[in-house]
């Protein structure tokens, strides 16, 4: 199939940065965006020539240790941000009486990048499993309370939060909705391109891969290249509209399998004519 010919959309309002949820995967080598054998520690630095933001996933796994992003830091230009994923105790497997906990610990985790203003934004990304209940309600609303100050985002899986009512909430509360492109799937949160705060709007690519998705294996779920064509309702309609609502921008491929993110974050660059660093 023929794909559509690239057409740059010059947007002018703000800053906008794309880049990948995580760097540091090994397959990464063999599929040539890293040099064969670089080893993990050198990662982030030749990553940073590329893009000039990325999203930390590690933090989604385990606690962020405030060392460790100490580390990062002198590896990375001036000017390079970061977005960091709620460690997973927070958001998928909640500890009703040890979540505030975790909250602390988390803030003492992330305080060099808040420190060093290189903390772009927080991702509460929350699972399908998570639906529009009066208790879950309650409890995001506590856990957004209880995050107050950092820059935190929030991700729906769930098409249950796909009301008016829930944007008009974060709105007041001043926290970007993440928009998403998923599959096409009846229980997923739908493709959106609503802005809920005018300082940063926050999008993620997860890929299309629906079979992947219901199959539950997460090397199968984001295992998908984007085709350019596919991208230019994005570059050339909606972000342009989220843009022209928000100061900044945050864009983040999540399709990290075979080295396939940053293939198609380079590739919405262009469309966007956003400078590489």
């Amino acid at each position: 199939m023929q794909e559509a010919s690239t057409t740059k959309t010059q947007i002018s309002a703000g800053r906008l940065r794309v880049g990948t949820s995580g760097y540091s995967y090994p397959e990464w080598n063999d599929a040539g965006f890293y040099p064969p054998g670089t080893p993990a520690k050198e990662m982030l630095a030749l990553y940073a020539k590329h893009f000039s933001i990325t999203e930390l996933n590690y933090t989604w796994y385990q606690m962020p240790k405030a060392a460790a992003l100490e580390r990062m830091l002198p590896k990375v230009p001036s000017g390079f941000g970061f977005a960091a994923k709620l460690t997973r105790t927070m958001t998928h497997e909640i500890d009703p009486h040890g979540w505030r906990g975790q909250v602390a610990q988390f803030r003492e985790g992330i305080a060099p990048l808040v420190q060093a203003g290189r903390l772009t934004a927080l991702l509460a990304q929350l699972p399908a499993a998570f639906q529009r209940t009066e208790e879950n309600r309650r409890y995001l609303a506590l856990l957004l309370d209880a995050l107050n100050g950092l820059p935190v985002a929030v991700e729906f899986r769930h098409r249950s939060w796909a009301e008016e009512r829930v944007f008009a909430e974060l709105q007041k509360r001043r926290v970007p909705l993440v928009a998403v492109d998923v599959p096409d799937l009846p229980y997923l949160f739908p493709s959106l391109d609503v802005v809920t705060n005018p300082d940063l709007f926050y999008l993620r690519f997860h890929g299309r891969n629906a079979k992947g998705w219901r199959s539950g294996d997460m090397q199968k779920q984001f295992d998908y290249l984007y085709t350019s064509a596919e991208l230019q309702p994005w570059s050339q309609e909606k972000i342009p509209r989220m843009a022209a609502q928000a100061r900044d921008g945050i864009i983040f491929f999540n399709n990290h399998v075979r080295g396939q993110a940053p293939r198609n974050a380079k590739m919405l660059a262009e469309q966007l004519g956003v400078q590489s660093p």
